[in-house]
């Protein structure tokens, strides 16, 4: 872990910790306290961060071309020929200095969702299979996911596939395609027999 601290005098002072994830393109950045109080968010442009303040911030710094926020970490994507050495130093200033101001992280959870892309439609005989899907992101994938910065989250079940969106450290990372087949869809095809594939959908 490479630790990296905002010195400041005042009593609220945020250290803010950074952490590699496996897609070199994207960092892990950790302010010791809670982000999101429930769910995470995912902002692929800036153009789609108005929701969120600290996202708006993030977007103002140069390089930064995606924001993910999670439980307690904020996961930032830079352009392809941008700088760690450069951004890093100014992503912390700015994660600091929007929780020092006690503004919240996001101003409405509704403008948030509406950007997001929707499930399928789905067969409501298949509401068994569905469950167990879910039970089993949320409770076996998701987590170790959340670890390395991102998310993958359910779009829908259709004809055996399972549909999943990637966010975070995961997109665009160049082990994603290896974890969706050797690691999600075969945990899902061993414990949910009614799946046959897993597909990664934007």
């Amino acid at each position: 872990m490479t630790d990296s601290e905002l010195t400041d005098t005042d009593q609220n002072m945020i250290n803010v910790t950074t952490e590699p994830t496996p897609n070199p393109a994207t960092k892990k950045f950790l302010p010791g306290r809670a982000v999101m109080e429930s769910g995470t968010a995912n902002f692929p442009s800036a153009d789609t961060a108005a929701a969120s303040p600290l996202a708006i911030r993030l977007f103002g710094v140069d390089g930064v071309s995606g924001v993910f926020l999670g439980a307690d970490f904020i996961s930032v994507a830079k352009r392809g020929a941008a700088d760690w050495a450069a951004i890093e130093p100014l992503a912390i200033r700015e994660i600091a200095a929007h929780f020092e101001t006690g503004a919240p992280v996001m101003e409405s959870r509704a403008d948030a969702d509406a950007g997001v892309r929707q499930e399928r439609a789905e067969d409501a005989a298949d509401a068994d299979v569905i469950a167990r899907i879910r039970e089993l992101l949320d409770t076996r994938i998701r987590p170790s996911v959340a670890l390395d910065g991102g998310d993958i989250v359910y779009r829908g079940f259709e004809r055996g596939v399972v549909y999943l969106s990637l966010q975070g450290a995961c997109l665009g990372c160049p082990s994603s395609s290896a974890t969706l087949k050797m690691g999600v869809e075969n945990l899902l095809k061993h414990y949910v027999p009614d799946v046959l594939r897993v597909e990664a959908v934007s």
